[in-house]
């Protein structure tokens, strides 16, 4: 607002399309406040006439001085789209320039000159909360934190470019290595004392395949015993024996359970009829495990620690002792199935056993104990979340670190090129 010889007056935004543009323009309203003031001469009650121009809902109120200044110090509407010399020629009188503040805002349109100049949008964007103003039109471009940058103010450089293609390059090769790292499936094992298998009855699974090839298959038996008082002797369910080398040799498989309680079972001739006066204890032991069968790829483990063990070339007449030491393992896949099985460690002597007759019985002896100890492997696939935080992390730390290293060598070249103009002068 200004008062101005007992006339107070205030601006006015006014805007309307032309031609698919919008334009802005400002002009002043005046209020007689004192009786006998006479109104400026520029600005006759006539110039409030706006036509078919409106003013501008979201702008109007009073305005500042700076507002007021833009629209030129006087009524009628000021349009700031002007070049600089005509602003000047109207300022001074000459030629057929615009006296600032005469007509009506419609004969400024008309006049060809472009209402989208700075200082009319400054007067439209620029009121105040003074005397009952209005407010600023809502902004949603106000919350951009990324302000863009005019492309002709930027620099290019050599050793930028270098940076940029290293840091793309550098970006791709830890991308891939994290994507390869998300699709594979990944195991992990922890150990915890549980007896995992609550539902097996306290029983183990056995699978014995041994080959004796200097015995004869009516002479090969299968004896278990443990510290629950179990003592079974021949034991023939679920076993078969199948001759070799023309009979001479035997080769026996078989599929029993022990207790989950220290014992022992052996392979000798203990359930023959008539026992050989020299039995033939040389053999291969093909499989030995427990518990479910594990055949994964990422799994290491000492399911079959004995597979392969071969002690043809041993004392015929010796006795064989392997000493077990069994691991409850648990293997968790994807979707939550469980399966059981039992890892175990081995260590093995050989020695010549007299009976209390005298006479040498030799026997293939498996003695285990459990551990309390068990192992298990879980499938785990790398969360999404995970993935993207690793991903942005790699991308906005190579990219602050590039700029920083771009920033630092830029700024000891323009040094550097100073220095070296100041030697020439």
């Amino acid at each position: 607002m200004r008062n101005n010889g007992g006339w107070r007056g205030r601006g006015i935004c006014l805007r309307r399309e032309r031609d698919g543009k919008i334009q802005w323009g400002v002009q002043k309203e005046w209020t007689r406040e004192s009786s006998g003031a006479t109104p400026p001469r520029a600005l006759t009650p006539s110039a409030r006439a706006h036509g078919p121009l409106l003013p501008d809902p979201g702008a109007r109120g009073s305005f500042n001085g700076a507002a007021e200044g833009a629209a030129g110090g006087a009524g009628g509407a000021q349009w700031a789209s002007r070049s600089v010399t005509s602003r000047r020629r109207e300022a001074s009188g000459e030629g057929g320039g615009r006296p600032a503040g005469a007509g009506r805002p419609e004969e400024v349109l008309a006049a060809g000159w472009d209402p989208r100049g700075a200082a009319a949008h400054l007067a439209c964007s620029a009121p105040t909360l003074g005397d009952g103003g209005g407010t600023m039109p809502f902004d949603f471009r106000r919350f951009d934190i990324y302000r863009k940058v005019p492309k002709d103010l930027t620099q290019p450089t050599y050793t930028g470019a270098i940076i940029s293609i290293c840091c793309c390059l550098f970006i791709l090769f830890l991308f891939l290595s994290e994507l390869t790292g998300f699709i594979t499936t990944e195991i992990v094992n922890e150990l915890y004392v549980d007896d995992p298998d609550k539902d097996s009855g306290g029983k183990i699974d056995v699978s014995l395949n041994i080959s004796l090839p200097n015995l004869h298959c009516e002479l090969v038996g299968l004896d278990i015993q443990d510290e629950m008082g179990r003592h079974e002797v021949g034991h023939i369910d679920n076993s078969m024996k199948i001759p070799l080398n023309n009979g001479a040799g035997c080769r026996f498989e078989g599929q029993f359970s022990i207790n989950k309680v220290p014992g022992n079972f052996h392979v000798s001739t203990h359930s023959a009829t008539a026992q050989p006066q020299n039995p033939d204890m040389t053999h291969i032991i093909h499989k030995l495990s427990f518990g479910d069968t594990l055949q994964v790829q990422n799994v290491h483990g000492a399911f079959n620690a004995l597979g392969g063990a071969d002690r043809l070339t041993s004392n015929p007449l010796a006795s064989h002792d392997y000493i077990l030491k069994i691991v409850p393992t648990v293997y968790e896949d994807k979707s939550g199935k469980q399966r059981y099985s039992y890892q175990y460690t081995v260590a093995n002597k050989e020695y010549v056993a007299y009976s209390h007759t005298g006479r040498i019985i030799p026997a293939i002896w498996f003695r285990y104990d459990l551990s309390p100890i068990t192992v298990k492997y879980t499938e785990r696939r790398q969360p999404l979340y995970r993935f993207i935080t690793t991903i942005c992390a790699i991308i906005g730390g190579t990219f602050t670190v590039a700029g920083i290293l771009d920033s630092c060598i830029f700024t000891a070249s323009e040094a550097w090129k100073k220095i070296q103009l100041g030697k020439m002068h």
